[in-house]
């Protein structure tokens, strides 16, 4: 059960016209009050002697008994309250004490002797109703309805649990705000898909993702094509900004211009800046830095996503057994590698890349505050991925598309668990729901590398086989036969074969690889040691180029320090 309070207004007629009324977005039906402060309020709905003015009047008394001065500019207090799809049709017995019930739980009407506002609730729609009420009580004292939005979130726990209705998961006051109904109807009129504001949050977090300045901030708003408002102070510091599409309007013809902290707490230029501004990286931000290897490669969309892999695989542990602070900050920061992947891959992962992203901004705040610096590897991931440019959806770039994705997983997982541990639900839940993007992402962008690994796995040859699975059998023996029955076997085994003609021992670089508790959560072992292995040894992430039987040039000798990342050390 969803309860929301809206912003007050001052007219009451208004207000019980669009109650009354067809509506603007979906058809109301057979309006009528299913309660009201007296249990003798005029229904316009049900009663055809009675008028809309009957009810305003009645409703309105109290304001009007007060002087011209002493009468609030807004008075008139509206709170709609839905059930979930998932919820049972309610009958009007229920909803009348539902309402009565909310507008005791926020201070409107208390009960127990005490005064109370003049209210009435309509219902128009089988899921839902309207609380409409008038702040002034009738002896002409203001209500105390301060916080009465989380005053009727707590109490909509309490209904679901005694009506046997869903559960909804409560918030903890770090999430976004949502578009409102107003802004909803002009997406829906203009015929957009998303609200003005849900397209300014996206757009800026990609500005913001990898950033380094607020130069580079503010160039990548407008090169987005974003009009761009700042505030500054008397001095001249910079204090904060606003930005607007340039084709959303007001009825004036005036862009409308939304600041940051309207989009999400933190888009807001001071909590931005923390993550320019963190200083001095601690030597805990050392351990998690990118391979060397890895930053020696130029800048392309490939070396992008395998610095991206690297920098994933250390976040992993650090999500696992580091502080909460810098696990916070390290959530933060794999929110922004995914927007820069899903804004610079292939257009057959980017529709599932930005759904993830959507999904995990949920899940990068909650109440434990982020410790910057720390992440300075997955947010130097970011920036390689935006400057890394654009993905092709095959060869190299395709498959390390994959190899990233599939080591994201892994760290939205962690970041999922983390937060349950926590107790941060509605976080762990937009964790887990970008997981299965994510895992949809993978299954698109893997497709082809895999399905070339694949066929060379099935061209070695009998003998080779043999050898391959003696391998997993003695590197990996609780694990060997589940690997050899996966089909991703001899994607594995092609490989094998790979590093250990590029000079490395494949049996001790695969004990490696599985010394991970996330195998556990893997649709298949054997795709995700594919990923391990060909980044550790350094291996093409595609093969398609390569003939079968062709060994790969050798490479240095894998340092462990690479393969497998230290621990965080936890502060004493």
């Amino acid at each position: 059960m969803i309860p929301r309070v809206h912003a007050p207004g001052s007219r009451t007629i208004g207000l019980l016209t669009y109650l009354y009324g067809p509506g603007k977005r979906e058809e109301h039906t057979d309006p009528h009050l299913v309660a009201s402060f007296d249990s003798m309020s005029p229904d316009p709905g049900r009663d055809p002697n009675a008028t809309l003015k009957d009810l305003q009047t009645l409703l309105d008394h109290p304001v009007q008994a007060l002087p011209g001065h002493a009468r609030p500019a807004k008075h008139v207090w509206h709170t709609s309250v839905r059930a979930t799809a998932d919820d049972r049709t309610l009958s009007d017995e229920e909803w009348g004490e539902i309402a009565r019930r909310i507008v005791a739980a926020t201070g409107i009407d208390p009960g127990d002797g005490q005064p109370g506002c003049r209210w009435a609730a309509v219902r128009h729609a089988d899921d839902h109703i309207h609380i409409i009420a008038t702040l002034v009580c009738e002896d002409g004292s203001r209500p105390d309805d301060y916080r009465s939005g989380k005053r009727a979130q707590a109490e909509c726990r309490l209904i679901e649990k005694e009506y046997g209705l869903h559960q909804v998961t409560p918030g903890d006051g770090t999430a976004s705000q949502r578009p409102t109904s107003a802004e909803r109807h002009k997406a829906e009129r203009l015929g957009r898909e998303r609200t003005a504001r849900e397209e300014l949050r996206e757009t800026v977090r990609r500005a913001v993702a990898g950033a380094k300045s607020e130069e580079e901030f503010f160039d990548r708003l407008a090169a987005a094509g974003l009009l761009i408002r700042k505030r500054a102070a008397p001095s001249g510091d910079l204090l904060g900004y606003k930005v607007a599409l340039p084709d959303d309007l007001n009825r004036d013809g005036h862009p409308v211009f939304y600041p940051g902290a309207r989009l999400a707490p933190d888009l807001s230029l001071p909590c931005i800046r923390k993550r320019w501004s963190a200083g001095a990286v601690a030597q805990d931000a050392a351990d998690t830095a990118t391979d060397p290897a890895d930053r020696a490669r130029p800048l392309t969309a490939a070396a992008a996503r395998r610095r991206t892999a690297s920098a994933t695989w250390q976040a992993v542990l650090v999500v696992e057994y580091g502080e909460d602070a810098v696990v916070a900050g390290h959530i933060a920061a794999a929110g922004e590698v995914l927007d820069a992947l899903a804004q610079t891959s292939a257009a057959h992962t980017r529709h599932a890349l930005r759904d993830a992203a959507r999904a995990f901004e949920r899940a990068s705040r909650s109440h434990v505050r982020a410790e910057r610096g720390h992440d300075r590897a997955l947010r130097q991931a970011a920036r390689d991925l935006v400057h890394g440019g654009p993905a092709h959806g095959r060869g190299e770039d395709g498959a390390t598309t994959a190899m990233a994705i599939d080591m994201l997983f892994f760290l939205i997982t962690a970041a999922g668990h983390w937060h349950a541990k926590k107790g941060h639900n509605q976080q762990a839940t937009a964790a887990h729901r970008a997981a299965e993007h994510l895992r949809a992402a993978y299954q698109s962008a893997a497709a082809q590398p895999l399905g070339a690994l694949y066929r060379h796995g099935r061209h070695l040859g009998r003998a080779r086989l043999h050898q391959q699975s003696t391998v997993v059998h003695k590197a990996v023996p609780e694990l060997a036969e589940r690997i050899l029955a996966e089909p991703g076997w001899y994607a594995l085994a092609a490989t094998l074969a790979d590093v250990e003609a590029a000079g490395h021992n494949p049996a001790a670089l695969l004990i490696d690889a599985t010394a991970r508790r996330e195998l556990g959560t893997a649709d298949s072992i054997s795709d995700v040691l594919v990923w391990r292995l060909r980044r550790v040894a350094e291996l093409p992430a595609s093969t398609s180029a390569v003939a079968p039987g062709v060994s790969i040039t050798p490479a240095p000798a894998a340092r462990p320090d690479r393969r497998t990342p230290r621990r965080p050390r936890r502060r004493p």
